[in-house]
């Protein structure tokens, strides 16, 4: 596994996990990388210091960490699905109803644009990115 310091053309950082090196920019043409924060597929590697392994031998967790992670958040989107509103490519629109008290107060999820997020999340509406769907098994390395 090779860990990639990665940002979004909106200038979010955060890292992901590839099986070799050219597995990013692989994944990244088909769009597949997103940006945890607001999605854009815009995303490119942060120039990063190499991981030196030492002599001591340690136990690779990598595989077991990543297999807990993709079940808890497979958990939470599961959780969202069954129990929030969709409400589709009005997202915004409703989170921005809610916010304001113009809309029953609910959970709710859909789909918005960068653009749509940038000014809810500088609006101050409480939004979060849902985890996204397990990948499918044609789509997998």
């Amino acid at each position: 596994m090779i860990r990639y310091a990665l940002v979004c053309d909106e200038a979010h950082e955060f890292e992901g996990w590839f099986g070799s090196s050219g597995d990013f920019d692989d994944q990244s043409e088909r769009g597949l990388v997103g940006c945890p924060i607001c999605d854009s597929k815009a995303v490119t590697k942060q120039i990063m210091a190499p991981s030196v392994a030492g002599t001591k031998k340690t136990t690779d967790l990598a595989p077991q960490v990543r297999s807990m992670v993709m079940e808890a958040m497979g958990r939470v989107r599961k959780h969202v699905e069954d129990n929030f509103d969709y409400v589709g490519d009005t997202f915004a629109d409703e989170a921005r109803a809610i916010h304001e008290g113009r809309s029953e107060d609910r959970g709710i999820y859909g789909e918005a644009t960068p653009a749509e997020i940038k000014s809810l999340t500088e609006d101050g509406v409480p939004i979060a990115a849902m985890p996204p769907a397990p990948p499918k098994k044609s789509e997998v390395n």
